[in-house]
């Protein structure tokens, strides 16, 4: 982990920082200079793009005493005589590792915005090569899933919840406890400076949109051109948030139910979309008394439900979703299997071998969970009639309900910095209703919607023109719309 005692910061040539008012104890990280080099990230080398680590302190209420690095790309604005400033963006999460910026923005983003903004990529504190701790040690690569169908496996759950805050928390938590989201704002207004800009531009993915919003209410007068997609809303995150991805994957599952339907012949899961829902719903059944074990893994009423989560955040995915139900369904009361599906290959590996702990060390540290293994229980007894198959995975309990308490109260965001919010009414990750109560709270904000589409991430090459014509002239002429708009794909999801 990059913490040390803070030192002097040596200079190198770059961008004079800006002389601004900050607190004087924070001088001699907004003054300091940044020392470039190659990335070895193969998209970022490809373009062009430099590499730098910033110096933050690990906690801002003791500036003087430990300090970590960020990690930050650079891709230099195609035109400099065009140049207007910087374009950092976020790719979601929490725990999303950001320093690739090329990989998120490089097709979707026009060549005249593309020629007048460095591009800047970040991994945020605890993520990548921002002070990432070592693995925690965890059993399973995930903290979301689902309870199953009945009290034991709940029960199970929670044990297994409170040792893996254990195992992350027993090696350092006082700086474990600093990875939050309000600390990356500061991060981010420190790489500003640093970068010699007075204010930053911005485009925010899902996780991405909430750390965007956190910082205009920080550093309103520090924040010019913001895009926001996907967008969370601040007053539901994280366990709010979670709860709300019960109804939206049912409503996401049975617009995939509708598609698997029509192509009965190919897949064998139902000729009516009834049909199909009856199917996964009885998958699950067969699983909780069975697992099924593909590459190693026991697929079974906890994580036939997080994989179903994972593939129906894109109508693209309605495939590579029916291939997958249908290879366990194939699979179902065998021998273990090896998996033939790309997808689930993926998602069963990082499930097996992986650890997505950043997520709560983000999440948990950013706002506290119930710590009562009751009221998860019966948020999911009340949900299993009309959520049977997300139900036990939205109100399940996390390793936040045996976190510490934040070490700063989560920010109430309600300000009048203007930002374009963009939205699919399909999402199931960030449901519509995120967007628009964030377009509430941000009031000198437009709202773009694109209309009757399940997908999460609305700026996609080829998906709609009109949202990402929308996104392109606000960054390149700082032209909100004149009122809120609605897209559409396209062309018709398949």
């Amino acid at each position: 982990m990059a913490v040390s005692v803070l030192v002097a910061v040596p200079a190198y040539s770059q961008a004079e920082p800006v002389d601004e008012t900050h607190p004087i104890e924070l001088d001699r990280f907004y003054r300091q200079r940044l020392e470039w080099k190659p990335c070895g990230v193969e998209n970022l080398d490809k373009a062009g793009g430099e590499c730098a680590d910033v110096l933050v302190p690990l906690d801002y209420s003791k500036p003087t005493d430990r300090t970590m690095t960020v990690a930050i790309s650079r891709v230099q604005a195609g035109d400099p005589a065009r140049r207007r400033g910087i374009l950092l963006s976020n790719p979601g999460g929490p725990g999303g590792q950001g320093l690739d910026s090329v990989d998120l923005l490089g097709d979707v983003l026009s060549p005249e915005v593309s020629a007048s903004y460095d591009l800047i990529g970040m991994d945020p504190r605890g993520v990548g090569e921002s002070g990432r701790s070592p693995r925690c040690g965890w059993p399973v690569g995930e903290m979301v899933r689902s309870a199953g169908l009945d009290l034991l496996g709940f029960a199970h759950d929670t044990v297994q919840s409170g040792v893996m805050a254990a195992t992350c928390l027993i090696r350092d938590p006082i700086t474990l406890r600093q990875f939050t989201t309000r600390n990356t704002a500061r991060d981010i207004d420190i790489v500003r400076a640093a970068l010699g800009e007075h204010t930053i531009n911005f485009y925010g993915l899902s996780y991405g949109t909430y750390l965007g919003a956190v910082f205009t209410q920080m550093f309103p007068e520090r924040t010019d051109r913001m895009v926001l997609d996907s967008a969370i809303d601040p007053d539901r995150y994280w366990t709010g948030l979670v709860q709300d991805w019960g109804p939206a994957d049912e409503i996401a599952l049975d617009d995939w139910a509708a598609w698997a339907a029509l192509r009965d012949g190919e897949f064998r899961l139902g000729a009516t979309p009834q049909q199909v829902r009856a199917k996964i719903e009885e998958l699950v059944r067969i699983v909780a008394r069975q697992p099924i074990v593909i590459d190693g893994f026991a697929i079974n009423d906890h994580w036939l439900p997080f994989i179903l989560h994972s593939l129906l955040t894109n109508f693209r995915l309605n495939e590579a979703m029916a291939t997958t139900v249908r290879e366990i369904a194939d699979a179902a009361g065998g021998p273990p299997t090896t998996s033939r599906s790309p997808r689930l290959r993926a998602i069963v590996q990082a499930l097996r071998d992986e650890e997505n702990s950043a997520l709560a060390q983000i999440a948990c540290g950013d706002v506290g969970a119930p710590v009562d293994p009751t009221w998860y229980w019966r948020n999911i007894e009340e949900t299993r009639a009309t959520q049977p198959v997300f139900g036990a995975l939205a109100g399940n309990i996390q390793p936040c309900a045996f976190w510490p308490r934040p070490v700063e109260p989560p920010t109430v965001v309600r300000n009048s910095v203007p930002a374009l919010i963009v939205q699919a009414t399909g999402d199931p990750r960030t449901p519509y209703a995120h967007g628009v109560r964030l377009h509430q709270y941000l009031s000198e904000s437009r709202m773009v919607t694109l209309q009757d589409v399940r997908i999460h991430m609305t700026f996609r090459p080829e998906l709609s023109d009109c949202v990402n014509s929308a996104i392109n002239i606000y960054f390149g002429a700082g032209t909100l719309p004149a009122t809120d708009i609605t897209c559409s794909a396209n062309q018709p999801a398949p």
